[in-house]
């Protein structure tokens, strides 16, 4: 099946020079969506993970269901202050300037073996981000997967764990 035909491209957003890759359109094809899911999970289950970790928003529709599919418990990364509870951050920076993101800080035991989620990598800032942040809680991260790379910006690069993206995109 090409994935990439449910994969819809708007120019210039959210500004100009930008290509958005939507994955709207793959979520309202059932078939395609399934055979994304089991795509990814296959390639998930190598690792052998405790728990999935998504990255605040469109990381946590491609992990539910990854959990699901793999019988394993699925964590979330926000965005500073969207999380009840007791939290641990991590500041990183961006081209201009910082960002914070938290995880819950009693969800994911120490050991634990993650594979962090998200829908897309582009410059790999956050996702080196969570690493760290995944790592500062005792869990060891093990993998990070995403269903779409754009490989002209190389942020895999910046990830010190095996990588694996399901559609490659060059920018």
């Amino acid at each position: 099946m090409d994935l990439k035909a449910h994969i819809r491209q708007i120019p210039d957003f959210p500004k100009p020079g930008i290509l958005f890759y939507d994955i709207s359109t793959l979520l309202q094809a059932p078939a395609a969506w399934r055979e994304a899911v089991d795509q990814l999970a296959a390639r998930i289950a190598p690792f052998r993970p405790d728990r999935l970790v998504g990255i605040e928003s469109r990381g946590f529709i491609v992990a539910a269901p990854l959990a699901v599919h793999l019988g394993i418990g699925f964590g979330m990364v926000r965005k500073r202050g969207k999380l009840p509870g007791s939290v641990v951050s991590h500041a990183y920076s961006l081209e201009y300037g910082m960002d914070s993101i938290e995880i819950s800080a009693d969800l994911i035991e120490a050991g634990s073996r993650v594979v962090v989620v998200d829908d897309l990598i582009a410059t790999g800032g956050t996702a080196a981000a969570t690493l760290e942040l995944l790592r500062k809680i005792g869990a060891e991260p093990v993998a990070a997967v995403f269903l779409i790379e754009l490989t002209g910006l190389n942020g895999r690069a910046k990830l010190d764990v095996p990588v694996e993206a399901l559609l490659q995109y060059e920018s």
